[in-house]
This record gives C-alpha cells, sequence and structure tokens, in this order.
C-alpha cells in the first residue's frame, strides 16, 4: 500500500489532487500558428500537485484532436475554448476558477 507524501494518507483515500483541482485558476485561450492553424492552450496548472500529462492525455481524447504538454500548459489543436471548460468541469475543477479569453 502506497502512502501519499503530501496528506500522509493512503493512495486510494488521498485528495490532495481534488483539492488542488478546485483552487487552480485555469487559462484558456487561442493562438494561431504557422499557415494560419489554431491551437488551444491551457495554463495555469500545477504540475506538482496534477498529472499533467494524464490530463491532456485525457482532453485530448474527449476533444478528439492532437496535443501535447510543454513547459507547464498544454496545446490542443484546432480551436477547443468551450470543450475543454466542460470537460475540466467534470473533472472537478471548478467552473469559476476557469477563465476563456
Amino acid at each position: 500500500m502506497k502512502i501519499c507524501d503530501v496528506c500522509g494518507l493512503p493512495e486510494e483515500l488521498c485528495v490532495c489532487e481534488e483539492i488542488a483541482r478546485e483552487v487552480q485558476t485555469l487559462k484558456v485561450y487561442t493562438v494561431r500558428r504557422r499557415f494560419g492553424k489554431v491551437m488551444t492552450i491551457i495554463e495555469g496548472i500545477d504540475e506538482h500537485d496534477i498529472d499533467i500529462k494524464e490530463l491532456t492525455k485525457i482532453l485530448k481524447a474527449r476533444c478528439a484532436c492532437g496535443g501535447t504538454a510543454k513547459k507547464g500548459q498544454i496545446e490542443l489543436q484546432g480551436d477547443h475554448k468551450k470543450k475543454v471548460k466542460e470537460v475540466l468541469a467534470d473533472m472537478g475543477f471548478s467552473s469559476d476558477t476557469i477563465e476563456i479569453r
């Protein structure tokens, strides 16, 4: 049985990640890249509290697009601002702390 380093509870009972999701302020916006392609950027994710690679994998699957996690932010191919907000809210992030620009 593994023990959480932060709270000292067994990993099955650990709530550190849920608490971190409720507190974080996320910014979701789009930028134009080469050849006029649009990328959706999600930033403000604390990599120490949340597994950013797993979150990227889930977002890519739910938005049906490609993407990557770079420098503490998630990049998704295409304009998925509204869908990303819905998915993040379903995953436990507070919809009040998700800022769409």
